[in-house]
């Protein structure tokens, strides 16, 4: 079992940045590729990002695509969520979440079904 823990959002003016971090418990977690999701009020959770298992390889939504980096340290059981030039639009819960398995770019890693635990979220707020 993997319990996931999110932490560093909060509320930043358009143009700004901020670093999420999602700490995870549990043996398993270098043996699984990981994922971010956000989700808007009134609105279905979205995939940020996933990277592998040995951090070589990371894939992400157009919508972030040069803006966000996701990365991870095996060592400290932690995967982060680099946000750079921040929108309004960017505003949302964000998730970290842990897949059953190695495989980080196939069509099951950009839909929440994809995956098998997750963080209760972090609030992101990009506004002036």
């Amino acid at each position: 079992q993997v319990q996931l823990v999110e932490s560093g959002g909060g509320l930043v003016q358009p143009g700004g940045s901020l670093r999420l971090s999602c700490a995870a418990s549990g043996r398993t977690f270098s043996s699984r590729a990981m994922g971010w999701f956000r989700q808007a009020p009134g609105k279905e959770r979205e995939f940020a990002a996933t990277i592998s298992r040995t951090a070589g390889s990371t894939y992400y939504a157009d919508s972030v695509k040069g803006r966000f980096t996701i990365s991870r340290d095996n060592a400290k059981n932690t995967v982060y969520l680099q946000m750079n030039s921040l929108k309004p639009e960017d505003t949302a819960v964000y998730y970290c979440a842990a897949r059953p398995g190695t495989i980080y770019s196939d069509y099951g890693s950009r839909i929440p079904a994809g995956y098998e635990y997750w963080g209760q979220g972090t609030q992101v707020t990009v506004s002036s």
